[in-house]
């Protein structure tokens, strides 16, 4: 019961001892929302989609979008000790964290913007150029610096329209990457739109023979060799002829299988847990909430818990559309979402103030809770605000 402050308290034992507990004692946090991250489920996440390439083929880790919600550094951290060949983030400003936090692996910025360019370079990162002006913007910040060997990775674009070089282009790319030698292609790489959806495998092989006649073109015009990739996490495992020189790991090292082909393999790596602030007994008729959007269709027993929208536990999912989960029984969300805060029906449930909330974990996945707001445990994952604490476990 001592007062700490600004300590780092180093926790070390089996987890059969259950030292959480010790950790949630030393816990001195008035928010108690967090969300816990297994790292040893994220090796394990690692080490089966390794288990379906082919041999030398590389891995290259998204940790983009502080790795879906997980933690930037944390987790790419984890992962350079697992020895990934490559992390990849959306923007530099993500590039620079990782590497001020001692991260030392190659890092590809996928939506490089000219003002980043410094960085960049500071940072020994390597962009992303996908159109001839921003080939052009990179090549002149170059040749103002003096530069010699910047590395870059070159899309195309086979189909998903979204970012990339297309074929018409091949011929001014070629001239461009010929009277820049400073600049020197890493990889060439496309993005496909449709692994995760067999009925649409036609495009998908149609996009990877359009990548390979492009990326053909090209490499004939290098004098050295570049890695090829095209690969997510759906398609390690559904087009392994395709995994070329490396593939790009995201939502599968994170627990979640787009086609649910190998979910079973897979163990999941965030649980989002909370607390019940306050219980109340209201009768039947009572409105609960905001607006009065929530009314209890019979004598009942409502709890608040400590996770709101601010949280990123969307409004969405208020009046009944949302359920979390107290004691291993479900309990839905009754009225309206609340920035901090929210009620949910405990009626029938031995539940009572301070108990633990789950509102996804692996008993109760978070695709439950992406299926409810009608989108992708992508969107879920990466909207958990940084308000909410993160904990993170390894054995």
């Amino acid at each position: 019961e001592n007062d700490f402050s600004n300590e780092a308290i180093l926790i070390k034992g089996s987890r059969k001892f259950g030292f959480e507990r010790i950790a949630k004692r030393l816990q001195n946090k008035a928010h108690s929302t967090v969300m816990e991250i297994n790292l040893n489920a994220l090796i394990h996440n690692l080490n089966v989609y390794r288990s379906y390439l082919n041999p030398g083929v590389k891995v290259m880790a998204m940790v983009k979008a502080s790795s879906y919600g997980s933690g930037a550094h944390e987790i790419a951290n984890t992962l350079q000790h697992h020895k990934v060949d490559y992390l990849a983030v959306a923007y530099a400003d993500e590039g620079v964290y990782l590497r001020q936090n001692g991260l030392h692996l190659p890092i590809m910025v996928m939506n490089p913007e000219e003002s980043a360019f410094e960085n960049i370079s500071t940072h020994q990162l390597e962009p992303e150029i996908y159109s001839l002006k921003l080939f052009k913007e990179y090549a002149s910040y170059v040749k103002k610096h003096s530069g010699k060997n910047y590395p870059i990775h070159l899309k195309i674009d086979s189909g998903m329209h979204r970012l990339g070089f297309e074929e018409f282009q091949m011929d001014e790319l070629i001239s461009l990457l010929k009277n820049n030698p400073a600049l020197q292609v890493r990889s060439i790489f496309t993005h496909l739109a449709s692994t995760d959806v067999p009925e649409h495998d036609n495009f998908t092989k149609e996009q990877i023979a359009s990548f390979e006649k492009m990326q053909l073109k090209i490499s004939a015009a290098l004098n050295y060799p570049v890695l090829l990739h095209a690969l997510n996490s759906a398609g390690i495992t559904r087009f392994p002829e395709s995994q070329f020189d490396m593939v790009r790991l995201g939502i599968g090292m994170y627990g979640i299988d787009p086609r649910m082909e190998i979910a079973q393999q897979l163990e999941a790596v965030s649980s989002l847990k909370t607390h019940i602030s306050q219980v109340k007994k209201i009768p039947a008729g009572v409105s609960v909430g905001y607006s009065r959007k929530g009314i209890a269709q019979k004598d009942s027993v409502i709890g608040t818990i400590e996770i709101g929208y601010a949280d990123g536990f969307p409004r969405m999912l208020g009046n009944g559309k949302g359920k979390v989960f107290v004691n291993g029984k479900e309990a839905p969300v009754i009225g309206s979402v609340c920035m901090d805060m929210c009620m949910i029906d405990i009626t029938g449930i031995d539940a009572a103030e301070g108990d633990e909330v789950i509102i996804f974990n692996e008993d109760y996945p978070v695709q439950i809770m992406a299926e409810a707001m009608g989108t992708i445990p992508y969107e879920v994952l990466t909207s958990i605000s940084q308000r909410v604490k993160r904990v993170y476990y390894k054995e």
